[in-house]
């Protein structure tokens, strides 16, 4: 067997059975993690002991339903008052009050159905002049920022790659942005498939867009 068409069938083979792996495990990790919320249970209570068998899962159907209850729970008035005294009793604990504080904006502005973390999908130099990438408008500076930044300023949140979690919060001159014609989505996806999925488009770039080999 030719070698190329032997390495043409092992990365076309692995371009099948990568995705799919790092799919099953991420799914298999969530499960499992979500199936130890039942240890919250008395132990006559789980699951585990009344069938007599681990049904992987039951965890995830568990976590639904408190999710689900305290949602309905505190989206009427009296659910709505004992939410506010717990959350007056939190920031009465002197290092919880800056935890739970800084935390709960920060996920306030993610999970609210009003809220929009990211606003914008822009293009700044970064790490340093000449060198390009994808950013995400989270707002302007506020407070005693603005008197130290002259002129307009925008704050970015600048994502690493392939795992957009991780990154950086810098404050740039709203100059010095470009406002890209993408979706926040669409550039999510771009950052994170390291710029093999064009934004608008499913699959790789066009032969004709990728750069020549040497």
């Amino acid at each position: 067997m030719p070698m190329a068409k032997f390495r043409k069938w092992l990365f076309a083979g692995l371009l099948v059975l990568a995705p799919l792996g790092i799919t099953a495990w991420v799914l298999e990790w969530v499960v499992s993690t979500l199936d130890q919320t039942l240890r919250i249970l008395p132990a006559s209570w789980q699951p585990d002991q009344w069938l007599g068998l681990h049904i992987p899962g039951l965890g995830v159907i568990f976590a639904l339903a408190v999710v689900l209850a305290i949602g309905a729970l505190t989206s009427n008035i009296i659910g709505n008052q004992l939410l506010s005294w717990w959350n007056a009793l939190l920031h009465r604990i002197p290092v919880v009050r800056s935890i739970y504080s800084g935390v709960k904006q920060v996920s306030d502005t993610l999970f609210s159905d009003k809220g929009n973390a990211f606003r914008q999908a822009v293009l700044v130099q970064w790490p340093r002049e000449g060198m390009w990438t994808i950013g995400f408008v989270t707002g302007a500076p506020g407070g005693d920022l603005v008197n130290h930044l002259p002129g307009e300023y925008l704050s970015v949140y600048v994502p690493t790659t392939p795992n957009p979690t991780g990154g950086y919060f810098v404050m740039i001159k709203a100059s010095d942005c470009i406002v890209l014609a993408m979706n926040v989505d669409e550039a999510l996806t771009y950052v994170i498939s390291m710029g093999v999925i064009v934004p608008g488009s499913a699959k790789k770039p066009a032969e004709s867009d990728q750069p020549p080999h040497s």
